[in-house]
Order: structure tokens, then C-alpha cells, then sequence
């Protein structure tokens, strides 16, 4: 049956390919002719794509130093860089997946330097525009799976689709599949995926490993992380024992749970950018703060029409956590800023501050911070830049804005 046969038979299939005729023809053809200049380099590697709405990065950079300790030369294209061998170099490319002759380039490079194994994020978007295809994957993981990129999808189902068009591809080519069972929305997964192509695995898996050992990956969340990594390595042979060596070793991504600061208040940053992960963000910091102790909450929400929905939502779960709210600018894109402060504020019962400025809101919250509480900036993580409008961008990290601010008040400590 030909690839433009199952999508007319298969509903998932036809709810995220649902693009013009030209445009789907257009991005096919990109992809293919990117592995043809290229020399189709996913062949003769064992390339590992991880998709899901939260913890890509995390499981993709732990499955990355597992792989390396394991001795097998991995390397690695994720949202916050891309790496091979000594050669590591951000990801400007304002994607989460690059482009289809980026991938294809990097896989190349990857085979020309030596590599055996490759470690990709798969998003949504890089689905519909065919970025996963002319890959040779040999395993796919999904995290999990939640509401997101809602407007540019159309529908939670046409987002949620297209992960599973990816999983299936993989699958189509003899790759095995891995589900996160403890994840609620996971069935609709599960249901559509061959069982014998198809791994669960669950946090249990490592609920009798010493708490020490997830010290950089704090949070229930970041559970189901290690345990999505540790599937992935098990079915590729590496023992337990190796990865828990890989995690006593690995520093954390930048950019999530990032302790900027841990005395006389702590201070991180975290790229949580829908309801579900600052909820689990929040949560895990709230877990082990002492009574009395304040969380101070600094977020905004992307702009450009995007996912306008959650902005009230993102209110409500911070409005549960926080005690103390700076609501202030993203990515506004074209829109206005306090436009989309607005919206997130009608999801939080009393009046929050309002910073537009994304420096200032940084500064009033270590402001406020006494001994003992948390300050969290959740939005933008890693990122280098923050979108305005007419396509510019400024350059912009929170780490070192959270470090400016820390040292202006003279109140800096690891």
C-alpha cells in the first residue's frame, strides 16, 4: 500500500497531514531531496528519535551521556544544541527539530566523524513538514502527551496525530516504539501501535534506585524521564549499572530545573511553557521548601496567536502554587504585550504584578526573595533570544539575567 494510500485509510494519518496538496508535496520533497544530496546518512547509524510535550531534551541529553558511557560515540541534536564528538554548538535555529537538510547534514557529519548512534527530538511541527522522513530510526519514545501548539495544529487531535505519524514511520521501518504507561493520555498510543514493536515502561522501573542518584533531575516528572532513557538503553543492551553511572555524572540541561542560585534563596530557571509543566515544575520545587518559605513565580506566555487558550490556564496553576506572581513578556511577537498579560491574569483570582520588561520582572523578584525562598522564571529556559515584532529578536538569556540580577544586589551564592 502506498504512503498516500494509508493516509486516505487511516484517520490519524489524514488529521496531521491535513496540508494543501502543494504544500505536503513541497515538504516531502524537501526532506527526500535533503537525504539524496546528503547520501541517505541515517544509514549505518542507529538513530533514536524522542518526541512527546515535555522531557525531549532531558531524556535525549541523558540517553546521550548513557550511550557515551556505554562506549558508543553518540551525537546529539536536541533544542538546546547539537553535538558531535568535541563540536558542540548551539541551536539557534529557533526550532526544536532544524529543517530537513540541517538533520540530514547532521546525521552526515555525525557518520563522518565516527558516530554509531544519533539522538534526535521529534516534534509535531517537524512532522507535518516531513522533517522526520528519509530517517532510518531504529527507536522512538514518547514522554507523554498534552495539549499544545493547539492553533497551529488545529485541534489538541491533529497535534496528538501527528506524534503518532511519527511513531508509526518508525515503526513502519522496523524500529521499536516506547510508551509511557503512566501517563494518562497514553491508551490512545498504546491502542494504535503493534504490541510486538511496542515497549511500556513506567517510573516504577526505578522506584528501588537510591534518591541520591536523580539529584540533578529533581521532580516526579523527571522520573518518568530516566525511566523513558532507561527503556531505550536496556532494549540497546547497556546495563542498569551504566546508566545509573550516566546519571551520578550528568549535570542537569541547561535551561531545566537550572539552579541559578541555591543561598541565600534559591533561584531557577526552566523552560515550562504550558499548564502541565509549570504545574510539575512548581510542584517538585514546593515538595521540599520549609514552612513559611515563599515561591515567587515569574512567567509570561508566547505570543503570535499561539496557544492563546492555556494563558489563563498557565494563571490558574500558578495562582495554586505561587504566593508571589510576576507576569511579563516572552515572545509577543506582533501582539502587545500587555495584551497577553492580561489574558494570563484572568486566570488568577487577585491582581499580579505586572513587569513587561522581562529584566526588571527578573530584578523585582530577587527583590522580594528572602532567605529560604525560591524565586522560578519559567518560559523561555535555554533560549538566546526573545521575538518581537517585524520578525526581529533580541538577545536574551534568564540564566545570565538571573545571575545580573543576583550580583546587583549583592546577594549572589551556589
Amino acid at each position: 500500500m502506498s504512503f498516500i494510500d494509508r493516509i486516505r485509510r487511516n484517520k490519524a494519518l489524514r488529521a496531521a497531514y491535513r496540508l494543501p496538496g502543494l504544500a505536503w508535496l513541497y515538504h516531502f520533497g524537501m526532506a527526500l531531496a535533503g537525504a539524496v544530496i546528503c547520501g541517505f546518512p541515517s544509514r549505518g547509524l542507529t538513530v533514536i528519535g524522542i518526541t512527546g510535550t515535555k522531557g525531549k531534551t532531558t531524556v535525549a541529553e541523558l540517553l546521550t551521556v548513557t550511550l557515551e558511557a556505554a562506549g558508543r560515540k553518540t551525537a546529539l541534536l536536541s533544542s538546546v544544541h547539537s553535538r558531535i564528538g568535541d563540536r558542540d554548538v548551539p541551536n539557534r535555529t529557533g526550532n526544536s527539530m532544524p529543517g530537513r537538510f540541517f538533520i540530514q547534514r547532521f546525521l552526515r557529519d555525525a557518520k563522518k566523524a565516527g558516530c554509531t548512534h544519533a539522538v534526535i527530538e521529534v516534534t509535531s511541527q517537524g512532522v507535518i513538514q516531513a522533517r522526520h522522513r528519509f530517517i532510518n530510526w531504529r527507536h522512538a519514545a514518547i514522554t507523554n502527551i498534552a495539549p499544545e501548539h493547539i492553533e497551529s495544529h488545529g485541534s489538541f487531535e491533529r497535534y496528538r496525530g501527528a506524534k503518532l505519524v511519527f511513531l508509526k514511520y518508525a515503526v513502519g521501518q522496523g524500529a521499536t516504539a516506547y510508551v509511557n504507561s503512566d501517563d494518562g493520555r497514553s491508551a490512545y498510543f498504546r491502542e494504535n501501535l503493534p504490541g510486538p514493536q511496542l515497549v511500556l515502561y513506567s517510573k516504577r522501573s526505578i522506584e528501588d534506585w537510591p534518591e541520591g542518584l536523580l539529584g540533578s533531575l529533581p521532580g516526579e516528572f523527571n522520573k518518568e524521564n530516566v525511566a523513558a532513557a532507561l527503556a531505550v538503553a536496556r532494549k540497546l543492551g547497556i546495563s542498569d549499572d551504566t546508566v545509573k553511572e550516566a546519571l551520578r555524572d550528568f549535570q542537569g540541561v541547561p535551561g531545566r530545573m537550572e539552579f541559578v542560585a541555591r543561598e541565600p534563596f534559591r533561584v531557577v530557571v526552566d523552560y515550562a511553557h504550558t499548564p502541565d509543566s509549570m504545574e510539575a515544575v512548581y510542584k517538585a520545587l514546593r515538595s521540599d521548601m520549609k514552612a513559611g518559605a515563599k515561591l515567587i513565580a515569574v512567567f509570561g506566555s508566547c505570543g503570535g496567536g499561539r496557544d492563546k487558550w492555556k494563558r489563563p490556564v498557565m494563571g490558574e496553576v500558578a495562582a495554586r502554587y505561587a504566593d508571589q506572581i510576576i507576569l511579563t513578556n516572552e515572545d509577543p511577537y506582533d501582539e502587545d504585550p500587555g495584551a497577553i498579560l492580561d489574558d494570563i491574569q484572568k486566570g488568577i483570582p487577585k491582581a499580579a504584578q505586572k513587569v513587561v520588561d522581562r529584566r526588571e520582572a527578573i530584578r523585582a523578584a530577587m527583590a522580594a526573595a528572602k532567605p529560604g525562598d525560591t524565586v522560578i522564571v519559567t518560559g523561555k529556559g535555554s533560549e538566546r533570544s526573545i521575538h518581537i515584532e517585524d520578525g526581529k529578536a533580541i538577545d536574551w538569556s534568564d540564566r545570565e539575567e538571573a545571575k545580573n540580577a543576583l550580583e546587583n544586589i549583592g546577594k549572589i551564592g551556589i
